[in-house]
Formats: structure tokens, C-alpha cells, sequence
């Protein structure tokens, strides 16, 4: 069985139609949503779906570490609420793992559903470095349990949760990216801010996280970022293209 792990933050609105293709999928899952303190009607939503409802501290690392726990199935998926979960995704995640014995999970293509300039360069940015080896949670990452625990599963952390289980996991076994279908996935954390200003952001949390700085540090820094940075987003891609890169990235995994 796979185990569907949601966790949520004021997400009723994207929860909903969430749960809506998970339930029509063929293949059936555990759906496990670990909400981290709505007051938007996102415990209504989850409760009359009838899926699993956790209620839990705010903070990603610390949900997704609660619904994992608390899964039972021998496959776990972790889906952000604002994705546009593919039609039939489950039944290929199945078939992937059934064909590929030696794969301990992966992720899926990422596709960012903005239609400026950015969000489709991010398109290719992403698929440049999934070659690497890196991926992050909004790519929809599925994991065998038992490679799970042998990595020591979800640590409860501020930020970088995805980014510190990724490395554990390439460096454990063999992943693969399902292509296709792809995820859709919502460029709305980008709007209003500057693309050098993300990329930027990006590389510095990654610097400040292999020199050490503890992630309670690094979220206090990312949160205040995004804060100050709302200045418009312009067509400045020859100028994200030139930072990133630079960016240092360590390669692993399969495609």
C-alpha cells in the first residue's frame, strides 16, 4: 500500500481538489493530512474526505516527520497541498517500484504552472539539477519504508528537511525520476519577488546549511527574506542563469 503524506498550512482551498484525485485514483491509498494549525477550514476539508487528520505543530520538517510515524504503508509519497497530482501517478509510482526491485523511491518531473519567463526556466533548472543527484519535497518524493527507516526517516527540523533526507537517500541506494506523468506544481511563493533576489536566496540557505548553520538559523533567515523581498518580478533570466551556474552541486542518483 502507499502512504500519502499531506502536510498543510492554511491550504483548504488546494487541499481539497487534492484529495479529490487521490481518492479517484485506481490504485487506493492511506491518505495521512498533517495539519500544522488552519483556521481556513482546512481540518473540515480533511475530516469530511475521510482521510487521516493529525493535527500538529506548524513546521514541515516536524509534519511530515508526525505522518510518516504514523503511516503504515510498505510505500510512502509526501505531497505538497498546492500540487496538481497526475492522473494515474500512483499506479505508475507501483509499477516503477515493481520493474526496478533495486530502486529505494525518486521523485517526479516538476512542472511550475506560472507562465512567466521564470517559472519555465525553473522547469529546466530543476531537470539540471534532478540530473545532479538534487530534488526537493514539491517534486513529490516516494520512498520504499523500509529505505526510509534504514536512513533514519524524517528528521523534524525547521528547513531543509527535503534537501537533508535527499542526501541521505542518494547516498543509500539507487532513485529514479518518473517523468512522466509529470507534477504540476504552484509557482505562488515566487510571485511579487525578484528572480536574482530567489536564486540568490537559494544559493545562500544551501551555503549557510553545508557550513553548518543549524536549521532554526537558516528559517529564521529564509522567512525574513521572503519578507523583505517583494520587489516586481522582471525578465532578468541572463542574470539568474549567470548565478546559478555557479552553484556547487553534488551529483548522485539516476534518471
Amino acid at each position: 500500500m502507499i502512504s500519502v503524506v499531506i502536510p498543510t498550512l492554511n491550504e483548504a482551498e488546494n487541499l481539497q481538489p487534492l484529495l479529490e484525485r487521490l481518492l479517484a485514483e485506481t490504485v487506493v491509498p492511506e491518505i495521512i493530512v498533517v495539519d500544522g494549525g488552519s483556521d481556513d477550514g482546512t481540518p473540515q476539508v480533511g475530516l469530511s474526505s475521510g482521510v487521516h487528520f493529525i493535527p500538529s505543530p506548524a513546521g514541515r520538517g516536524v509534519q511530515l516527520h508526525a505522518g510518516a510515524a504514523a503511516a503504515s504503508g510498505d510505500v510512502l509519497l509526501f505531497l505538497h497541498a498546492d500540487c496538481r497530482f497526475p492522473q494515474g501517478g500512483l499506479a505508475r509510482i507501483k509499477r516503477v517500484l515493481s520493474a526496478n526491485p533495486e530502486c529505494i523511491g525518486g521523485n517526479h518531473r516538476l512542472i511550475f504552472d506560472g507562465t512567466d519567463s521564470f517559472s519555465q526556466w525553473l522547469d529546466g533548472f530543476y531537470a539540471w539539477i534532478r540530473s545532479h543527484g538534487v530534488y526537493y519535497g514539491d517534486s513529490g518524493i516516494f520512498v520504499r519504508r523500509a529505505a526510509l527507516e534504514a536512513v533514519g526517516g524524517i528528521r523534524p527540523i525547521a528547513l531543509m528537511e527535503d534537501f537533508d533526507l535527499v542526501r541521505r537517500l542518494e547516498r543509500y541506494g539507487e532513485t529514479i525520476c518518473i517523468s512522466d506523468p509529470p507534477l504540476v506544481t504552484s509557482s505562488r511563493r515566487f510571485e511579487g519577488r525578484h528572480p536574482v533576489a530567489i536564486v540568490w536566496g537559494w544559493l545562500k540557505i544551501h551555503a549557510l546549511y553545508y557550513l553548518g548553520v543549524p536549521p532554526s538559523r537558516l528559517a529564521r533567515i529564509y522567512d525574513s527574506e521572503r519578507r523583505a523581498d517583494h520587489s516586481p518580478t522582471t525578465d532578468t533570466m541572463e542574470s539568474v542563469n549567470r548565478v546559478s551556474s555557479d552553484s556547487p552541486i553534488t551529483k548522485g542518483g539516476i534518471t
